[in-house]
């Protein structure tokens, strides 16, 4: 299973979304929109250096829906993450616009 380390909370809701860091270095793109669930690969969080829009390539859950707003915690859980405990978690209230 693969291990997040570190986030980033870049949007709370519609979509929820974060930049994370898995154990061994590897940035992932979690995302929460109309009730589905992606979590995407990429070599940095710089959007415009991605080959393709995410689409869930590594995982994908939910059901197409209005909702647009998970936690974190179930996030991890439905998408088959490991949430480290002593994680280092920047809030959305913290994140200050820039993706790194």
């Amino acid at each position: 299973m693969t291990t997040i380390v570190r986030t980033v909370e870049t949007c709370r809701s519609v979509p929820s979304q974060w930049d994370a860091w898995t154990s061994t270095g590897q940035y992932l793109y979690l995302r929460y929109r109309f009730g589905i669930g992606t979590v995407d690969a990429y070599d940095s969080p710089d959007e415009t250096t991605w080959p393709d829009h995410p689409l869930g390539t590594l995982a994908r859950f939910g059901e197409s829906n209005w909702d647009g707003t998970i936690e974190l915690e179930e996030f991890c859980e439905r998408a088959g993450l490991v949430l480290a405990p002593d994680a280092v978690q920047v809030p959305w209230a913290e994140y200050d616009g820039r993706r790194a």
